[in-house]
Parts: structure tokens; sequence; C-alpha cells
């Protein structure tokens, strides 16, 4: 029995992580790997608090949870919610999958995982207002951060049997932060004689992601170049719709779908829970009910592969008539 956190989010984020929740549910059913217990938590605008101390400690308590998307104001009000719950559990690690599960505009498979810094960088939020003309935003590069992300890439490399990492920086101008960066995940490398340490300036690696995809099989960066190439990536395959995204940290990991909330359809039965499902499938991995993460992920790939797709990738499916064509799927398969 597991005890994992369930955060609905808000917009399109109860649909999704409902479907996520009954077809969770279905494919252990039919494995009996084991069981889930829900704890279902709210966080975001549709809640009393945005960031609830139940929320923290109910994620604190389980070290597992599966999230919805939330939605985070541009230029003004709250700072993301995603953004906190990464820097305070440390999941350092942000990995997101990009692989070709469609048919697209590239012939050759694509798969790879980009393993994104999480918690510093930019993103750490420190901007000062030197006066009404100027801002200043400082990059926070630290060696344990750095280290942290670079081992993450490495120990994934080595365990799936690869043998090259690209480690993308943009060191020849920011050769302090950057440079450090780049020192520590070659140092790193050093401990992994058989995986090559490649350096990619991040402007190059956006030219050939668009060129060669099929080149790459593990990238790691820092925080907004992972988050910006891994937009870039997931529009290579088909879409957010399709892209997963796991946070990991030494205790805790949090999975969930890429893309945002999409409030101005939220409600209507026209989300796509895809990227969800996919962000099921890495939970379902992490907790090693491998029969029930290989069931479901070979029924959303049949199921989309078929035809049967929701109207943002092409289809005509409502979200509930999506997820009961996964359950035929899935059921097919026994």
């Amino acid at each position: 029995m597991h005890r994992i956190t369930l955060i609905q989010g808000d917009g399109i984020g109860p649909e999704v992580t409902q479907v996520a929740k009954n077809l969770i549910n279905h494919v252990l059913n039919i494995t009996q790997e084991t069981q889930i217990d829900w704890d279902i938590q709210n966080a975001g605008s549709t809640a009393e608090t945005l960031i609830s101390d139940e929320l923290l400690n109910s994620i604190q308590k389980n070290g597992l949870a599966l999230k919805g998307p939330i939605t985070t104001p541009i230029g003004t009000g709250f700072r993301s919610v995603n953004v906190y719950l990464r820097q305070h559990f440390n999941l350092y690690a942000n990995m997101r999958p990009i692989k070709k599960i469609i048919p697209g505009r590239y012939e050759t498979p694509i798969d790879f995982m980009i393993f994104r810094e999480n918690t510093e960088g930019l993103y750490a939020g420190v901007e000062h207002i030197i006066d009404e003309n100027k801002v200043v935003a400082d990059k926070i590069v630290t060696r344990q951060a750095s280290e942290n992300i670079a081992k993450a890439a490495f120990n994934y490399a080595q365990k799936m049997g690869l043998d090259e990492v690209h480690i993308v920086h943009k060191a020849n101008i920011l050769k302090e932060a950057d440079g450090l960066f780049l020192k520590v995940a070659h140092k790193v490398a050093e401990d992994y004689p058989t995986i090559k340490a490649t350096p990619v300036i991040v402007d190059n690696m956006a030219m050939q992601l668009v060129m060669n995809p099929s080149q790459f099989k593990v990238i790691c960066t820092t925080n907004l170049y992972g988050d910006i190439l891994s937009d870039l990536s997931a529009g290579l395959v088909g879409g957010l719709g399709l892209a997963p995204g796991a946070n990991m940290g030494s205790d805790i990991a949090i999975f969930e779908p890429v893309h945002g909330s999409a409030p101005d359809i939220a409600g209507q039965d026209l989300a796509n829970p895809t990227a969800c499902l996919l962000s099921s499938v890495m939970l379902l991995n992490h907790i090693e009910a491998y029969q029930a993460a290989h069931l479901l992920e070979k029924a959303i790939i049949q199921t989309l592969n078929s035809g049967k797709r929701t109207k943002d990738l092409g289809g005509t499916l409502t979200t509930s008539a999506y997820e009961v064509a996964l359950r035929e799927s899935i059921d097919s398969f026994n």
C-alpha cells in the first residue's frame, strides 16, 4: 500500500487528475502489484489557502505526490506554486522525458531525457528594484545544486546503459555562474568513465534539437535553460499535451504534467489528460509497479495511434470519452 498525495490543481487540473486517478486504480486492480491510498489536497487559485500547511504536511509525510496544473499570474500576484514546492522540498532534479509516441514531423525515433536543475538560477526569484527604470535579477548557481543535477543525469545514463550526457550552458558569456555549473558537471563526469560528457552552448542546443533531435539521449542543464528547452522539445513530439514531468529530491517526488491550467476550457470536458497520464506512468515506475506502468503506457500509445484523441491533438473526443477509450484499450490487453 502506498499513500500518495493527489494535488488537484486549478483550471483543468481537477479533470486531468481525476482521469489519472481512475486509470491508475484500474491498471493496479488488474496487475495487483500494489494499492494506492489517495490523500486528496487542493492548492492554487481554487483553494482556501494557496499553499496550506495541510498540503505541505501531506507531501512531507507521504513522500509522493501526483499534481495537476496550477495557474501562475503573469507580471503580478503570487509567485509560482510549482517553484515554491520545488524549493521547499529541495526537489533538485526536474526530469522531462521527450518521446515520440505519435507520428510527427520527424521520421526518426525521438527519445531523450532532460535533467533540469530545479531549485535556483533566475527562478530563485531574487529581484531588486533599482528605480522605476531598472530592475536587477540575481542568477544563483551553487556547487551543491549543480552537483546534485549532474549526478542525477549521469546516474540515469548509467542505469539506462547510455554513453553520453550533453551538458548545456552559456559559460562563454556567463563565465562565473554558468562556468561553475559546467566545471562541477565535468567533475562529476569523472566518476563515470564510460559516459562521455559533451558541453553544448544553450543557443546551439536549441538549433540542434530542431535539426536533429534523435542524436540526444540525456541533457543536463540549469533551471531557465531547462524550462525553455523542455518546452521546445515537447513541440518536437506533439506539444505540451504529451509532455510529462517529475520533480525528484532525496526523499520526496512530485509528478506532474508540464502544461498549464488552461482556465479557458476548464469544466467543459475538453481537457487532454495524456500528459498527466504519462506522468502517472513515471509515478508507477517509481513505486516499482512496472506491469501497471507498462500497461497504462501501452494503452495510451495504442489509443492515440488508433485516432482516438482529444481535440487539441486533432481528434474529436471529449475528456470523458477519451478516458473510456483508454479503459477499453487497457482491457483489450487482458
